[in-house]
């Protein structure tokens, strides 16, 4: 099959500097030559590629927008970019890269004390520590305000019990953002691997992000130093910045899955001969790789203004809102349409298509269903909250 050019129909490339494309056309080359040749196996075997880890840390795609500790210091579109091309390989990469990035070194470099950053931030940003962050449970995922998991203050310390469920890297993670009620009000914390009474266990018989590593947390009267509390995140305000850290990446990332269904589609089209003529001759198919190419760019024009947005420190939540609903539902979309158009060849992982579209049957639910954002772009121009 031809080597993957990406969509620039409407020239979005003008609208990149010469920095971000560079940085982007690095990922891709990544992805290509490293991550896509594992992914069959890894997707087979239900299992992470974890020998990836060093490179993600060479590449600086680990916690690469923060400024200092060791960590690469990029603009928010870049970063985007990257999340782009490591979800063209596979969502459960992009994943790993994003919850290392902005739910585990955002909360520290954002809420944590100079001590806890100096300690945490550069071993992260090296993949010599991985992390996870612990805020679903299994009866709070939609309201992560209904949370059970309570912190008692101890003598030099706080006491931990409750119970994670849907945690990305849990059973690979040194350390876990976790975060939980302390009389009434949330609080993060930071728990390393190997406390007493902190185990983890693997969920197993994913159809979907088989190649990224989904955990449950369990917390039994797990000590928490002083030092471990994390002083500047109080309420549910300080979690839920984190998760527009990470929906923001999964509205670039989605981008990257549905320009991968697209090419292998295109490219399919032009070589599968029916009825004496290349699948690509025909009106039907060449209507939905036009509808493809329609939404992809206009959800890469989306994910570039939210980019400059938050560049230029404008950026609110239902922006976010807005392009996560849009991209994830987009990105399912054209999966879908590639894996029609492929037709039996559509189901067997020869093609990363069924791969894709499984994946973004998870990415469109995390981080906020599309029925929440939905709720939240509601909010934003009726002034109700319906949610309530």
């Amino acid at each position: 099959m031809a080597k993957f050019a990406s969509t620039n129909y409407m020239d979005e490339d003008h609208l990149l500097t010469s920095d971000e494309m560079t940085i982007r056309d690095s990922v891709r080359d990544f992805v290509e030559n490293e991550v896509i040749p594992v992914l069959q196996k890894a997707h087979r075997e239900e299992s992470f590629p974890t020998q990836l880890i060093p490179r993600f840390a060479e590449m600086g795609l680990l916690g690469s927008t923060i400024q200092g500790y060791g960590c690469a210091g990029l603009g928010h579109v870049a970063y985007g970019l990257v999340t782009q091309e490591l979800e063209r390989g596979d969502s459960g990469i992009r994943s790993f890269c994003s919850v290392q990035s902005g739910l585990v070194m955002y909360p520290i470099y954002a809420y944590g004390s100079e001590s806890q950053k100096n300690k945490y931030l550069p071993r992260l940003a090296r993949g010599e520590m991985i992390g996870c962050f612990g805020l679903t449970e299994p009866d709070a995922g939609s309201n992560p305000g209904g949370m059970l998991t309570k912190a008692e203050k101890v003598k030099g310390g706080y006491k931990l019990n409750g119970n994670k469920m849907w945690i990305t890297n849990g059973c690979l993670a040194d350390v876990a953002i976790v975060w939980a009620r302390l009389d009434g009000k949330v609080k993060g914390f930071i728990v390393d691997k190997g406390t007493e009474g902190f185990t983890t266990t693997t969920m197993k018989g994913k159809f979907s992000l088989r190649v990224s590593v989904t955990s449950e947390l369990h917390l039994h009267e797990v000590f928490v130093p002083e030092e471990n509390l994390l002083p500047g995140a109080e309420g549910l305000k300080a979690p839920l910045s984190c998760l527009s850290q990470a929906r923001y990446g999964i509205a670039w990332g989605v981008l990257g899955a549905a320009m991968a269904c697209y090419h292998t589609a295109l490219q399919y089209a032009k070589e599968r001969v029916i009825f004496d003529k290349p699948l690509a001759h025909y009106q039907l198919a060449q209507a939905k790789l036009v509808k493809m190419v329609q939404e992809i760019t206009k959800g890469k024009l989306l994910a570039i203004q939210l980019g400059r947005l938050k560049e230029a420190g404008k950026i609110e939540p239902r922006h976010i809102s807005l392009a996560k609903m849009n991209n994830c539902k987009m990105a399912l979309e054209v999966a879908r349409e590639a894996r029609d158009m492929l037709g039996a060849n559509g189901i067997i992982d020869e093609y990363p298509v069924i791969r894709h579209m499984m994946n973004l049957e998870t990415v469109n639910t995390y981080e906020g269903t599309e029925d929440i954002h939905r709720l939240v772009v509601g909010e934003a121009i009726t002034g109700f909250a319906a949610y309530r």
